[in-house]
Parts: structure tokens; sequence; C-alpha cells
């Protein structure tokens, strides 16, 4: 199985046991070691007293981006700290789109950078994560039916 491979499989299981991201609608475009790609719809319940998408709705959205990259390389990662910044208000319909930046990455903790864009390819959030490595690798089936 090649790392491509075994990275799609990796980010199959943790979406497929994650209701938030689904209910975000998140589509996946790219799942890679270090990499991340993904893209969803700002719907109206996302929305905020003042009609813009809530804050957290970015947040969520790049903390799934920060999941998939970091753990599609095949150990398990959790988040031991996370930042965002909003810069230009994100609106009913608007489609975002998540670029991965993997910054530093060793044994034990690995840093990245998520720009979020619009569909009008402007940057409307930088979020940065911190990630603890546990050394635990992640478990997958190949197709020939052994784990990898």
């Amino acid at each position: 199985m090649s790392p491509e491979e075994k990275a799609k499989t990796i980010v199959d299981l943790m979406y497929n046991q994650d209701p938030y991201s689904q209910w975000l609608g998140i589509e996946r475009v790219l799942d890679a070691p270090g990499k991340s790609i993904l893209k969803m719809r700002v719907r109206a319940e996302m929305l905020n007293g003042f009609g813009i998408a809530h804050g957290g709705i970015t947040f969520s959205l790049a903390d799934s981006a920060l999941a998939f990259a970091s753990n599609a390389h095949g150990v398990q990662c959790v988040s031991v700290e996370t930042s965002i910044s909003h810069v230009k208000k994100v609106l009913e319909g608007d489609v975002l789109t998540t670029e991965v930046e993997e910054k530093s990455i060793s044994s034990r903790m690995a840093v990245y950078h998520v720009t979020i864009f619009n569909q009008k390819e402007e940057a409307v959030a930088f979020f940065k994560g911190t990630v603890f490595r546990t050394g635990k690798d992640w478990e997958v089936i190949s197709e020939n039916g052994n784990l990898t």
C-alpha cells in the first residue's frame, strides 16, 4: 500500500467515525501524509447573530484538516494547541477550502498552518495547530487483507 493509499484509508476511518465533520458537510478533496484539502459550503444554521459564519465553523473546518493531515502519516496524533485568526467575514453560501502546510514534524510533535479560503480565493482565516504524535501506529487493512 502506497503512503497516499494508506493516508486515504486512515482518513476514511477517521471521517466515517466523525459525525461533526459529516454535519459540517466536509468534502475531502485530498488526503495525503501532512496534507489535507477540505471543502464545505456555509449553511444558514452556521451563522451567528450578526448574519456571518460563527467563528467555530472555520475553526472546526481547520481542526478537521489538521487532524486528517497529521494522522495521515500513519501515527495517531492529537492536538495540544490551536489558534485561529479570522481576517475576512464568511457569509451563507460561501464555499470554504483548506490548504495545510506542515511546518515541523518530529517523532513526538508536529506543527501545521491551515489557511482557509473562500470561493474567490481570498484568505478568510489563518489557523495554527500543534499535535502530539502518540507513537501508536494506525493499523489499516490493505486490499489483500494484511495489516499495514
